[in-house]
């Protein structure tokens, strides 16, 4: 009962603690935010990485203002993403112990006669089928895109042109808050 209570309050705990990737610059190579790196004059490659809390709906809407922001420093007024993609990474975590000769070791008073050799064994649904076993399934998202630049109206005919500042004006309440979208923030 006690290690339920632990298992349960450490779970609280985490869950407190634990956020989805907020919108800024990644603060290593391959870090969780954004990173762009210049190609030409006017191109550049824009990338956003999420954790295993962040949406594949955020991750793509925070590139996306990314390249809106990034086109705006820079003075132009809007953008063609020239190429795009979202990669989902699945990894699994397991909360099995690792067991050896069963629950008890061997010589052990209460080792089971059922274990006729002594065996090691880890990874999933390894173990002593008296203890729980939990496997997870984490996903993390990132998002990269190939973008070019340009000055003045966007054109009507191109779907994969985005007027620069009407996307900050239409994301920034959902990938920056409504708080800090205000200019008196």
């Amino acid at each position: 009962m006690f290690r339920l209570f632990t298992l349960g309050g450490l779970a609280i705990l985490l869950a407190a603690c634990a956020t989805a990737t907020p919108y800024g610059p990644a603060t290593s190579s391959g870090g969780y935010g954004f990173s762009d790196q210049r190609i030409e004059n006017n191109r550049y490659r824009i990338t956003f990485r999420g954790n295993s809390l962040t949406s594949r709906e955020t991750v793509e809407n925070s590139l996306l203002y990314r390249a809106a922001e990034l086109t705006v420093e820079l003075g132009y007024d809007y953008f063609i993403a020239v190429e795009n993609d979202t990669e989902a990474r699945t990894s699994y975590s397991s909360s099995a112990p690792p067991a050896f000769y069963g629950r008890y070791g061997y010589g052990h008073p209460f080792h089971r006669p059922h274990y006729g050799f002594p065996y090691y064994a880890y990874g999933f649904g390894w173990g002593d089928p008296y203890y729980d076993n939990y496997t997870r399934e984490i996903t993390r998202y990132s998002a990269v895109a190939f973008i070019a630049m340009y000055k003045g109206g966007k054109p009507a005919d191109n779907p994969m042109a985005f007027d620069a500042r009407e996307v900050m004006a239409n994301l920034g309440p959902v990938v920056l808050g409504a708080d800090r979208n205000n200019p008196g923030y």
